[in-house]
């Protein structure tokens, strides 16, 4: 049976020990690290996606609507703890919208060239730091015919637990790893075969009207930071810059919508 708990300073809970705090989110395994999934779509995605279950902490509804998850992970000896809706809150440091959370073992990422090998639409998240706009572009390259996203070392992590949530867990389907060193890497990019275009303003811009209809078989988008946009040392790496055209004096936006228009704009013909 599932383990009741009315104790926040439980030490069989630590995984869930204060969610919101930078340097406990960071906290890792001697050899992996955990991630936490939240909501019923969220954690069957993830389980779905071969990803392995340390625990689960839930509300006492949750488990007739995750009766075949608990079923489960009762069978292969995986904890499911059970508390009041203020005792989970007093342990995560956030209010339980959904219900039902997850630790989960974080798998390895695979290497860039395994990533891609197959690929033709690659995205390449530089530095993009807010977790919501990571998950979003998840999310949109999901949706879009996206075969992988690339994060550069200083990229927000797409396991975050609110990435995923904006995510709606899509960051379990676009296969992803990160690519390091950065920019130096998109030589890797370009060995591969792809041309490597990023997402700019820049005099000699390419219009993604332009790109799209001559698009080269295999292509990595790079779209930048929030703040700053993309970094002169990758611009000058890349092969092109594109621009998408924009009407009513706006120059720029959103990076994730800015992502979304140019995946759409740029999805390859479908095989077969």
């Amino acid at each position: 049976m599932p383990t009741r708990i009315d104790d926040p300073a439980d030490p069989r809970l630590l995984d869930y020990v204060g969610l919101t705090d930078v340097a406990l989110r960071r906290r890792t395994e001697p050899e992996r690290g955990l991630y936490i999934a939240e909501s019923e779509k969220v954690i069957r995605r993830a389980l779905a996606a071969g990803h392995q279950p340390r625990s689960y902490l839930m509300a006492e509804r949750w488990l007739t609507d995750l009766a075949d998850v608990v079923a489960e992970a009762e069978a292969a000896g995986v904890p499911v703890f059970v508390g009041e809706h203020d005792v989970v809150e007093q342990l995560t440091g956030f209010h339980l919208h959904r219900g039902a959370l997850a630790s989960m073992q974080r798998p390895v990422l695979p290497a860039v060239e395994d990533l891609v090998r197959d690929a033709r639409r690659v995205m390449v998240l530089e530095d993009i730091v807010d977790h919501t706009n990571v998950g979003a572009v998840f999310r949109s390259a999901a949706a879009l015919g996206v075969d992988a996203v690339l994060v550069t070392p200083r990229c927000a992590d797409p396991l975050y637990r609110r990435a995923i949530r904006v995510s709606m867990g899509t960051v379990f389907q676009v296969p992803w790893t990160r690519i390091d060193p950065w920019p130096g890497s998109v030589s890797t990019l370009q060995r591969s075969g792809f041309t490597v275009a990023t997402l700019a303003l820049a005099d000699d811009a390419v219009s993604l009207d332009a790109l799209a209809a001559d698009a080269p078989e295999r292509l990595a988008l790079v779209l930048g930071t929030e703040g700053d946009g993309l970094s002169h040392h990758t611009i000058a790496a890349a092969d092109l810059t594109v621009t998408i055209p924009m009407a009513g004096g706006v120059d720029s936006l959103n990076v994730a919508a800015a992502g979304a228009v140019a995946a759409w704009a740029l999805r390859p013909p479908q095989r077969g």
